[in-house]
């Protein structure tokens, strides 16, 4: 069954393109249809259900779960910010917003989506791989004002969707039989999660970010490329015989170890979906065993990610309540099989409207919308999250 279901993973991802770990204001997401899981379950879920039933069959990773290195931490409601927001004019307007309501922590770009480490450094093992742009110009004046502002600092960094670091190394990505170096439908390339390489290069930058004051590192895109199963054959790459799953679970779990004695959190982003159908093989990510080898593990549970009949859904972007609603039940589910031992559960959730879903698919997203949010979350025992707006523009008058 959980081949089947890769299998579909695999065909929608095809058909339809890359998914955007976010989504930005002009870019589609991907979704997997309520009718395909419950052709590939047998109808497990039942009749009428709207979503498959998780199959409990997990298992998280081996050895004991992370120490939370800062047990009396605020609970963080944070916001997403740019390179371009939190070395522009826009901070202040985001600062603004933080100091004047129960906003108190920030996401910021430290490796962006393309690659480059956003600001100047002069770190020669990071010059050594990566590709600095002072989008930031100030680092060390940022790190002050978040300070002074008593703001939580959280350090994005986007690791295998690395275009910058293929391009440069393309023995660290993956070549065609032709020679040339392998991209997806809209121009991105992904560094290889086999190399040691990679992952020294971006927990080194974790590494700096935690010295420079940031108090949790947010790991992006970690995973292989979508569909990859079927890209695979065709590629020339480093390998050994251990697994996608395991070799992303292993390198969350080396992260972890490496950072633990800075005394930082580290956190990881996973597609919501990823709570209700089984560990999707294809790209390597299982939600129990990277939630198992993190201190806060962090689901992008948007509505519009969901098509029609998810969570009993005819439109979920329509019904932000109960899609977030669902979407917790079923994570909280999948997490059983940690016990006591289940990290943070922080989700990322929708401050944008998808109006590429199309006309009575989508609903304008405003206080009222990121408020149902917020109350499912609370009704669901999570009291954390994060807002996500591409453009770095939130809602005002919501009451947090």
């Amino acid at each position: 069954m959980e081949a089947l279901i890769a299998l579909l993973l695999l065909l929608r991802s095809a058909t339809y393109g890359a998914q955007e770990e976010h989504p930005t204001d002009l870019g589609k997401v991907w979704k997997l249809t309520t009718h395909e899981i419950r052709q590939a379950e047998g109808t497990q879920g039942g009749a009428g259900t709207g979503k498959p039933t998780p199959t409990g069959t997990d298992k998280p990773a081996d050895g004991p779960p992370p120490r939370d290195p800062q047990p009396d931490a605020p609970g963080v409601k944070g916001v997403y910010v740019t390179a371009y927001s939190a070395g522009g004019q826009r901070m202040a307007t985001l600062l603004d917003l933080v100091d004047k309501t129960a906003l108190n922590a920030m996401v910021i770009d430290i490796k962006d989506d393309n690659g480059y480490i956003t600001y100047k450094t002069d770190n020669p093992e990071l010059q050594k791989l990566g590709t600095p742009q002072p989008f930031i110009k100030d680092i060390g004046g940022l790190m002050e004002t978040l300070k002074k502002h008593e703001v939580y600092p959280i350090a994005r960094i986007v690791v295998f969707k690395d275009t910058v670091l293929a391009k440069k190394h393309p023995d660290l990505s993956y070549v065609k039989k032709d020679g040339t170096l392998w991209s997806n439908g809209k121009g991105d390339s992904f560094v290889n999660p086999y190399r040691k390489e990679v992952w020294d290069y971006n927990i080194a930058i974790a590494k700096e970010a935690a010295k420079l004051g940031f108090k949790e590192i947010q790991f992006d895109y970690v995973r292989f490329p979508e569909g990859f199963e079927k890209k695979a054959d065709d590629l020339k790459f480093t390998k050994t015989a251990d697994s996608r799953v395991d070799v992303v679970a292993g390198f969350v779990k080396y992260a972890q170890e490496q950072l633990a004695p800075l005394g930082v959190r580290v956190s990881v982003d996973i597609f919501g979906y990823a709570a209700s159908v089984p560990a999707a093989e294809g790209i390597g990510q299982d939600f129990v065993k990277i939630s198992s080898a993190v201190n806060v593990i962090s689901p992008m549970i948007y509505p519009s990610h969901y098509s029609a009949g998810w969570f009993k859904q005819a439109n979920p972007d329509l019904a932000p309540y109960a899609t977030i609603k669902g979407a917790m039940d079923d994570t909280h589910k999948k997490l059983n099989a940690l016990g006591a031992d289940k990290p943070l559960i922080r989700p990322w959730i929708q401050d944008f409207t998808a109006s590429w879903l199309g006309k009575g698919h989508y609903t304008k997203y405003g206080a009222a919308e990121v408020k149902a949010q917020i109350k499912a979350l609370a009704d669901s025992g999570v009291n954390e999250y994060l807002l996500w707006n591409a453009g770095n523009k939130y809602t005002p008058g919501v009451d947090y």
